[in-house]
């Protein structure tokens, strides 16, 4: 669960940064980059939910 945790937190600030730099800049690449950490994101909050189930259920 602490590997998922980490990836979904080095993600977030990924994110982040590219985010910020298409909102500020308008720099499009940083956008595509910062959509597709989002999806990965995602794939990720899943995965940590399922874990988290089953951590919760021992």
């Amino acid at each position: 669960m602490e590997e998922v945790v980490k990836k979904i937190a080095e993600l977030s600030e990924a994110f982040l940064k590219d985010a910020n730099a298409q909102v500020a800049n308008g720099n499009k690449a940083a956008g595509q980059r910062a959509r597709k950490a989002s999806l990965e994101i995602e794939k990720l909050t899943k995965e940590f939910r399922k874990v988290s189930i089953e951590a919760a259920k021992k």
